[in-house]
């Protein structure tokens, strides 16, 4: 190593396993030290000033959810910010949306320090152009660039040694309201008594204060000062149980929350049962007179069987991939282009305009677009109704934890080798006698199968963690449910076989 450090973000990679996953970089808490967050901020402003989008004395917004770990390495970016002759813009702890949409709408350079959903024993770093968020092919200009990093501003353990305080935090929240309110009206949820499920979000009163300016009445529930990783796609039991004895207890419309940093929405109806996230994302795509509608090829096939959009596109998971797909989309289709994923996170590719009110473009995952155009539409009908009117088709995920990404990726090679009709037969095999007669194979991103009678078994190496992602689809929710679980024992036998 020189004097001063020099090496590059994939040099970092290598040294700490923080790497790029679905949105921005994550990794352990104990990986993710100050000189790493250092070398990411500062490999992402010198992407950014190669493409024109950064020069000495430009702004850079900067905010941060509530886990443990996000002080220190905010202060770490916002260091690195300086460094590179940046200016940091403290924006506080607020949703990852508004940090978005405060950042888009003055063309600068962002970044979020969060997990999202994770546990707090991990944190990472989502980075978003002046126009959007970074994409896949950003990824890859990042990682190559040439580093500054001197030893001696580190310690033993990379922490900085010399790293100022955070600027005084500015106020973005009055914007993010003001959004919703210009558009939807201050009547628009007018009464509606919402609960809602608060514990770490990171957006948990912003949220609040945006609902009843909308007219609802607004029952706030569940708030914690200890991190909670509410994950959108794989509730806990507990979250399952407090929104059913929070709706037995209260007279409740619905029941709102969020992820980490409020950029997944959660949402329940009357009776306290969460609608899942692509459910939720069709609706507010229907709500809102989408034309192209663009998601992850994990979502909910209620989508197309709807027959509601013109156009419907699928993706592998991630919201640059939807991103993606967005724009391409919208230089071909003449009506709004909007997308969502199967966590609910809602990414607004084009102007809604209605009633002479403009929406303007949000192109990240936003939870309170969904969660405003849905209720507003559930007060002529309940939310279970207009979950009835839509094909029924059931959706389920869950997850293995801590299981290997190597030992997940080994699985679906093996699935998957030798000849199609070698590898037809070897996951008939394995799960037939849970699905029946193979349909269609689909490796847009894992390996999505599709039985004969309608049945889809997908599987999937996470992105953010060492986990194995399994998404199933069915009739019903209890077929779907069952056919998850025993689909996860399978995928745990089929492990220690090939162990």
């Amino acid at each position: 190593m020189t004097q001063t450090g020099t090496l590059t973000i994939r040099d970092l990679i290598a040294e700490s396993g923080v790497a790029f996953g679905t949105s921005g970089a994550r990794g352990l808490v104990s990986a993710l030290t100050d000189r790493v967050a250092h070398g990411y901020t500062q490999g992402f402003l010198h992407y950014l000033r190669e493409i024109g989008e950064f020069a000495p004395g430009t702004a850079v917004a900067v905010a941060g959810d509530l886990r443990p770990s996000t002080p220190r390495i905010l202060r770490a970016c916002a260091q690195a910010i300086r460094d590179t002759g940046g200016q940091p813009v403290f924006c506080g702890h607020v949703p990852t949306p508004a940090l978005a949409h405060y950042a888009f709408g003055r063309a600068i350079p962002s970044l979020m320090v969060t997990g999202s959903h994770i546990p707090d024993d991990r944190n990472g770093i989502k980075f978003h152009r002046p126009g959007g968020e970074i994409l896949k092919s950003d990824e890859a200009g990042m990682a190559r660039q040439a580093l500054a990093l001197d030893p001696a501003r580190f310690g033993p353990d990379g922490g900085l040694v010399d790293a100022a305080p955070l600027p005084e935090p500015q106020d973005i929240q009055d914007g993010y309201l003001r959004r919703y309110l210009d558009f939807f009206g201050k009547d628009a949820l007018s009464g509606l008594v919402l609960s809602l499920y608060q514990h770490s979000a990171v957006g948990r009163d912003l949220i609040a204060r945006i609902l009843r300016a909308l007219g609802a009445e607004v029952l706030p529930l569940g708030r914690s000062d200890r991190f909670i990783p509410v994950d959108t796609e794989a509730l806990r039991p507990e979250d399952i149980e407090l929104a059913r004895g929070w709706a037995a207890e209260h007279r409740l419309d619905a029941i709102v929350s969020t992820d980490g940093d409020s950029d997944r929405p959660l949402l329940a109806d009357h009776r306290g049962e969460w609608l899942r996230g692509d459910i939720l994302g069709l609706i507010c795509a229907r709500e809102l007179g989408a034309e192209c509608v663009v998601t992850p090829v994990s979502s909910n096939t209620a989508l197309e069987l709807s027959g509601a959009f013109a156009r419907t596109i699928r993706t592998r998971i991630g919201s640059p991939h939807v991103i993606a797909a967005m724009d391409e989309a919208a230089c071909e289709t003449l009506g709004p282009v909007c997308g969502y994923e199967a966590n609910g996170g809602f990414l607004l590719g084009s102007e809604i305009v209605r009633d002479g009110r403009r929406l303007s473009a949000l192109p990240t995952r936003d939870a309170v677009l969904p969660v405003v155009a849905v209720l507003a539409a559930a007060k002529a009908r309940p939310l279970a109704e207009l979950c009835a009117d839509l094909p029924q088709r059931a959706t389920f995920s869950d997850r293995l934890k801590d299981f290997p990404t190597r030992d997940a990726q080994a699985i679906l090679a093996w699935l998957t080798s030798g000849s199609e009709a070698e590898s037809r037969a070897r996951i008939e095999a394995q799960f037939g006698a849970l699905a029946g007669r193979l349909g269609r194979i689909d490796q847009t991103d894992g390996l999505r199968m599709t039985f004969e009678d309608g049945a889809i078994i997908h599987l999937r190496p996470s992105g953010n963690a060492p986990e194995l992602r399994l998404y199933t689809e069915a009739e019903t929710e209890e077929t779907a449910r069952t056919l998850n679980a025993r689909a996860l024992a399978r995928v745990w036998e089929m492990a220690a076989q090939l162990a």
